[in-house]
């Protein structure tokens, strides 16, 4: 249950005058209202029975400390029990006592994200910030950065040796000793120079094992052993797992291989993010695997930050992100999109070629036009096809350059959305195009500031759902640390982010100044 909670003050509280008035903490405190969080977890708590829980709110808190100065479970409490200024911030009294260190697991596990989402905390933070009026930008950039899982990637060989050990384990777990008709000799693939060979000669020895395993034992007192082979299926089943493409890890198996660029590529998570221009605040996060393509959650993280009440005039993000939904969307919400156009979506020679959207024409250098427009309807694709006048093309003096074959008039064949980006290309060649694009170099720092200090660079735990916590806990710390550098900003005052700025020592008799008798 929820104990009552006591906000009288100890004699000892006097100690937090010595916290600087500029302290990263102390300013989170006095103008972000955290008790929302109470009230949001109350009814998982039973009100009349059992033993006093520590407040949903002082574990949130904690688990903000955590990452915004990127400690371990044990390492946020021991810090907390000794420095001032995280205690002003949980707002506990310098001898109160602090959860145990795996009451942080299990809150993270059984409480947060069941029943209140980071993603819920970061919009009422957000919230609170616009209606006090310190966050007013109307800009908002979004991005993709990566995260190494936090093990080792294996090849699809070594993936189902360790699968058919953890099988063999398993089984004499739970059954005392193997069975006589399995057979325990692994295949050595190292020994295979070929790796494909390598790979049908494991998988045929997993397959082979677990039809004997299933033929052997009962699998309903078994299980472990049943739920175990019904992951090996899974893994077995997927086509991309041979093409090593699929699962890379037993550890992790949500981690999947994904690249930075043609030739660098990583083994882990993606997570994409929604963020202000002005005010370089985290609106919305989405987690996914290495794998991801950017953008199939534009709509998910828009209607998030709409949530969180900023306004949305402009939208940024790079050519991954010029796609058709996405530009409609933004449309939609009357902002404006700031996008570079992609050659993927967008393959017109605009140096011989210009489009009229009024008279819907194609135009040449030479002076040509398109005379009619025929829509082509595929099975997987449409298409117009733009005819330019037969005569004018017959004699056109750069007729090599864009005519081949027997063909008497050019005909131009486009993507169905290619006069509308059009447009797009057009637009972004003005100096208002560039000079706003600039803004989006903000989110580059914001990915470094993530990665470098507050340990997004590498996951905490191992699958999808530890992965997103981390990352959305993460935007937590440093929007709560960015909104303390403006209301710092704004009174003129620079900002103190030290983690052992105010450090005491705490004794069960005594409470004093370190280094002092």
């Amino acid at each position: 249950m929820l104990k009552d909670q006591d906000m009288q003050l100890s004699l000892f509280s006097v100690l937090y005058n010595k916290i600087p008035d500029n302290h990263t903490l102390k300013v989170l405190r006095d103008e972000v209202d955290f008790s929302f969080i109470n009230a949001a977890l109350e009814q998982t708590y039973c009100k009349y029975y059992g033993r006093p829980a520590k407040e949903p709110e002082l574990m949130v808190k904690l688990l903000v400390l955590q990452h915004l100065y990127n400690l371990s479970d044990v390492q946020v409490i021991l810090d907390s029990s000794l420095n001032l200024a995280y205690m002003y911030f949980l707002g506990v009294n310098p001898e109160d006592d602090l959860p145990h260190p795996s009451l942080l697991a299990k809150f993270r596990k059984n409480k947060l994200e069941d029943n209140l989402t980071v993603d819920e905390v970061i919009i009422e933070v957000i919230r609170q910030c616009v209606e006090k009026g310190i966050l007013e930008g109307s800009g908002l950039s979004i991005d993709t950065t990566h995260t190494q899982a936090n093990t080792f990637k294996c090849t699809a060989e070594r993936v189902m040796k360790r699968l058919a050990k953890k099988i063999l384990k398993t089984l004499e777990n739970e059954c005392e000793e193997v069975p006589e008709e399995i057979n325990q000799e692994i295949p050595n693939y190292r020994e295979i120079e070929d790796h494909k060979i390598a790979k049908v000669v494991m998988k045929s020895y997993l397959e082979e094992t677990i039809q004997k395993v299933e033929e052997t034992i009962s699998l309903e007192s078994t299980p472990k052993v049943e739920k175990l082979l019904k992951n090996v299926k899974t893994i077995l089943s997927d086509p991309k797992f041979m093409e090593q493409k699929g699962v890379r890890s037993i550890v992790d198996q949500d981690a999947r291989v994904g690249h930075k660029s043609k030739t660098a590529h990583f083994f882990g998570y993606k997570t994409e993010f929604i963020m202000t221009t002005e005010d370089r605040i985290i609106t919305a996060v989405h987690v996914d695997n290495g794998a991801y393509v950017d953008g199939s959650k534009f709509d998910e993280l828009l209607e998030l930050t709409k949530k969180s009440g900023v306004r949305i005039e402009k939208v940024f993000g790079d050519k991954a992100y010029f796609r058709k939904p996405i530009l409609d969307k933004i449309k939609e919400s009357e902002a404006k999109a700031y996008i570079p156009v992609s050659e993927m979506a967008y393959k017109i020679d605009e140096e011989i070629f210009s489009y009229n959207k009024d008279s819907d024409e194609w135009f040449c250098v030479q002076g040509n036009n398109t005379v009619r427009k025929y829509h082509k309807k595929g099975k997987n694709k449409e298409s117009y096809r733009y005819y330019f006048e037969k005569e004018q093309c017959r004699n056109c003096p750069i007729r090599d350059i864009c005519i081949s074959g027997k063909t008497v008039g050019k005909v131009m064949e486009v993507g169905i959305n290619t006069p509308e980006f059009y447009g797009y290309s057009q637009e972004q060649k003005k100096d208002e195009f560039k000079e706003e694009y600039r803004k989006r170099a903000c989110q580059e720092w914001k990915n470094g500031e993530m990665k470098n200090f507050h340990g997004l660079g590498r996951a905490r735990g191992y699958g999808l759902k530890s992965m997103t916590l981390q990352a959305k806990l993460t935007a937590l710390a440093v929007n709560l640390k960015r909104i303390a550098a403006i209301l710092s900003s704004s009174k003129g005052v620079s900002l103190t982010l030290f983690p052992f700025s105010c450090t005491f020592l705490l004794n069960p008799q005594k409470l004093c100044l370190t280094g002092d008798k």
